[in-house]
């Protein structure tokens, strides 16, 4: 619920999704997550006395929190066991059905009149008719921090994956291609995360549960055209809201005379 700017992280991982075309907004939450539920829930009360007040653009601003054709689910992880536990608990409500992965506290930031990258990942997935992860490269000395994938060249920006591993040592690492915190996958995954054991740091990891499915069935990594920032780190929350605060339509340019005045050097 951190916000960049004007708007929690949540809500931009929301809005790539309803981008990408999905209505049903699944999320897996904790104690202490309640935040999350009442952010997208209908604010009458608020609402009521803004168009009293005649508050008429904040009005509209609490009113298109989320489009009302979108549903909201909300399921509790009943413990932090890892990101392929989380997923796990969503397959009840998804089925069969394929699903995208997005972990809100990874931003990405696309060009103006670019496609997010869920619905860059989505149009793949209906060509190639296979899970796609998004990767980036990283330098070798962060291998350790990321899920790092090895592969094959397949089309443009686009590998068949080879293997995919969780938080390698430098010196292990089987390249410096990075999960980027987006997934388009299919339900199959379930059968693959149910079959796991506790990996890297005593949780159910996703990395290995699409490194056992990619055994049986193509699974692709794409090179995503966007900016990432790592929001669950300080300074990729300060670059973040340095670089979408240049952006805002609103204060943009006067934010960025006031970078310009300060002194930035000692």
């Amino acid at each position: 619920m951190l916000s960049v700017v004007d708007k929690p992280l949540i809500q931009y991982a929301v809005e790539e999704a309803v981008e990408a075309g999905i209505t049903e907004m699944v999320f897996i939450t904790g104690r202490n997550k309640r935040a999350i539920e009442d952010h997208f829930d209908t604010a009458y009360e608020l609402e009521h006395e803004l168009e009293a007040a005649g508050k008429d653009a904040l009005l509209d601003i609490v009113r298109s929190v989320i489009p009302s054709n979108i549903h909201c689910i909300y399921i509790r992880q009943p413990a932090a066991l890892g990101l392929g536990h989380a997923v796990l608990c969503a397959r009840p409500v998804v089925g069969e059905d394929p699903f995208a992965v997005l972990l809100a506290d990874d931003l990405m930031d696309v060009r103006p009149g670019q496609r997010g990258v869920t619905a860059q990942l989505a149009a793949l997935y209906s060509q190639e008719g296979g899970s796609i992860v998004a990767v980036q490269e990283v330098m070798r000395e962060f291998t350790n921090q990321y899920g790092i994938v090895s592969g094959e060249a397949y089309k443009p920006n686009l590998e068949r994956m080879l293997g995919i591993v969780e938080k390698p040592k430098p010196e292990e690492a089987p390249s410096t291609l990075a999960v980027a915190g987006r997934y388009v996958l299919t339900a199959n995954i379930f059968n693959y995360l149910e079959k796991l054991g506790k990996g890297s740091g005593g949780e159910i990891q996703l990395t290995d549960g699409i490194a056992a499915m990619l055994k049986d069935e193509a699974v692709f990594a794409y090179r995503c055209d966007a900016k990432r920032y790592d929001c669950g780190s300080k300074l990729g929350y300060l670059k973040a809201s340095v670089a979408l605060g240049l952006k805002h339509p609103d204060m943009g340019e006067e934010f960025a005379k006031y970078l310009q005045e300060l002194k930035l050097t000692p």
